[in-house]
């Protein structure tokens, strides 16, 4: 008997809600306004190996190591999912994500297509897969291009990049058009709604239903 089958009835274990879009179209927007709003959900803290961006906390918004110390996790199997991103590693850190899930907390990643598959091949059964498009790709540029942190040979190469991307669209349980955020956001909400009340997610609904019918 499983751990999920012998927990209080009513209790939830948790999900894993993946936003994953080609870069500026709003899927760290809508991470922020999501965790801003539903206490539920905390936020997956990747470890990678790019230096820290102006006002990133270590440890807030992500792990800083070294490529030794990524390797090292990688081959220990300490990684639920990594991929190499312009250059640079990322990786999700197996621990902290299982001890979410089991205290029924929903864990949100913001990572690309690769780490969704690998995440997939690890936890199918609690990954919820949701891909944001742009309304266009002319709108995607000038989203790139007003965010002002990148250098114009930097947003042509993830200009270049977003097609190759935006092709495994159908990878996705959830595929939405990021035409309005605040739309968006709220068609978000609504799949978490339904999602948290899967019967596969309901802990120890086996045994309270049983009980039931013997009371009856």
């Amino acid at each position: 008997m499983s751990d999920r089958d012998t927990l209080t009835p009513g209790r939830r274990r948790g999900l894993l809600l993946v936003l994953s879009s080609p870069s500026g179209a709003g899927k760290t927007t809508l991470s922020r306004r999501l965790l801003a709003a539903d206490d539920s959900i905390t936020m997956s803290v990747s470890v990678t190996t790019r230096p820290p961006r102006e006002g990133e906390v270590d440890g807030k918004d992500y792990h800083f190591i070294s490529v030794a110390q990524f390797e090292r996790m990688r081959a220990g199997g300490e990684l639920l999912e990594s991929a190499k991103v312009f250059d640079n590693y990322y990786g999700t850190p197996r621990t902290q994500v299982e001890a979410a899930l089991a205290a029924g907390r929903d864990v949100m990643f913001d990572i690309d297509w690769q780490g969704t598959q690998q995440l997939g091949a690890e936890m199918d059964d609690d990954l919820v897969r949701i891909f944001v498009l742009p309304p266009s790709a002319a709108a995607l540029e000038e989203r790139l291009k007003s965010r002002a942190k990148d250098p114009p040979e930097v947003v042509a190469r993830r200009m270049a990049k977003a097609s190759g991307e935006i092709s495994h669209w159908a990878e996705y349980d959830y595929v939405l058009v990021n035409d309005d955020i605040d739309r968006c956001e709220r068609a978000i909400s609504q799949i978490l709604r339904v999602e948290r009340l899967r019967r596969k997610r309901q802990i120890g609904l086996v045994d309270f239903v049983r009980s039931l019918q013997a009371e009856l």
